[in-house]
């Protein structure tokens, strides 16, 4: 009975240690910066009422707003809790920049640090705010790259890949978006379209017009998609089914051979990295069933959602690994964190004599809805041969 109990204990334990973190975030999200703006710059008792009202309201808020929003038809509350969160992290990363340069406007002498300091938050905060929104909702720009790879016969020279992952489609409907997404793709005359997952947040049911645009996708040779840890959280197989009826070749532990010029490439892609957690039997990322019958001597590119996924991609000697999921940290400073949990961030990166890495910042945004310091992009890959 007591290996019972011991074996029941972390289960009960959980939903306080998360109730518990879930309190320390809040406090410290919105505790910051309500110090900054309201409590120390002293602005009077009707002033520090009203503030610490506002921010009191706000945090107890956001976890509502949040939650409910995950409900049917809660979109609009989703909004406005991913809305209020943005603008609480912002806020917070100001107000931390402004202790530093509180304490040091104090040491020299300078009066009134606090309200210099709180106004300046405020100020820098409303800029990246409008700043940020408009990044995250415009249509992203094109960032080309080229990329060698010893192994692409001379008949791949050049070929296009256009690289688009974390589209999200979500709360905000971005139907408009999609089209003129589908349109800068269209223009940049690719051989091969890949979507490296987080196609949405919800079902197709409830983002069905959103993604709609992507069956016009134009590609000479081939479209690909693998999932995302999102899908995972809504309709995997409901996602992987339309987008197959989309035109799309979703490429579940699975690959194609596209060829061009007389020479040939590979196309692998696996599951996503939290996909043996879905319950759904075969979701799992298996880079051995995704390979299976191809020829070792073609050169291969692979997609998979997480960068953390290139491990696997450097034992089997994968020429290029196509990811996203880091939105490139989506808010200054959150790159930082996202640094903890995955190798790459943004970029091209080589890893081994024969891997590279791209890690795409992302063609959408996910909850808040905005970008500050980290640019979404649609990639375009220039294959060159040695």
């Amino acid at each position: 009975m007591a290996v019972d109990s011991a074996a029941r204990r972390p289960s009960a334990l959980r939903p306080v240690l998360i109730g518990g973190a879930l309190v320390t975030i809040m406090g410290l999200l919105f505790g910051v910066p309500w110090w900054t703006l309201v409590a120390a710059p002293g602005w009077g008792e009707p002033a520090f009422a009203v503030g610490s009202a506002l921010f009191a309201g706000a945090a107890l808020a956001t976890p509502f707003l949040m939650f409910a929003g995950q409900r049917p038809g809660g979109d609009r509350l989703s909004v406005a809790g991913s809305v209020v969160l943005g603008a609480a992290w912002v806020l917070f990363s100001q107000s931390v920049l402004a202790v530093v340069v509180r304490v040091g406007l104090e040491a020299v002498g300078v009066a009134d640090a606090a309200r210099i300091t709180a106004a300046w938050v405020a100020a820098v905060s409303a800029g990246l705010l409008v700043w940020g929104y408009y990044e995250a909702m415009r249509v992203p720009r094109v960032k080309e790259v080229d990329v060698v790879l010893p192994r692409l016969g001379k008949g791949l020279d050049g070929a296009r890949i256009v690289l688009l992952t974390d589209t999200h489609y979500g709360p905000t409907d971005r139907a408009a978006w999609s089209a003129k997404v589908t349109e800068v793709v269209n223009a940049l005359e690719p051989d091969v379209v890949a979507h490296t997952g987080d196609i949405a947040d919800g079902t197709v049911a409830q983002r069905r017009a959103q993604a709609a645009p992507l069956a016009d996708v134009e590609a000479k040779l081939a479209r690909v998609y693998v999932t995302g840890n999102h899908e995972y959280y809504g309709d995997p197989l409901g996602w992987l089914a339309h987008m197959r009826d989309l035109g799309w070749q979703p490429l579940h532990n699975h690959h194609v051979v596209v060829e061009r010029g007389g020479d040939r490439l590979v196309l692998a892609g696996i599951d996503d990295h939290t996909a043996h957690h879905s319950g759904h039997p075969g979701h799992r990322a298996d880079l051995t069933a995704a390979l299976d019958g191809a020829d070792p001597d073609l050169p291969v590119v692979l997609l998979a959602h997480q960068p953390k996924q290139v491990a696997v991609a450097e034992a089997a000697g994968i020429d290029l690994q196509l990811s996203g999921h880091t939105h490139g940290g989506q808010i200054w400073p959150f790159h930082h964190f996202v640094r903890i949990d995955q190798p790459e961030v943004a970029g091209l990166s080589r890893r081994t004599d024969r891997t590279q890495i791209y890690t795409s910042r992302g063609t959408g945004f996910w909850g808040p809805p905005f970008r500050v310091f980290a640019p979404s992009e649609i990639t375009l890959l220039k294959l060159r041969a040695a």
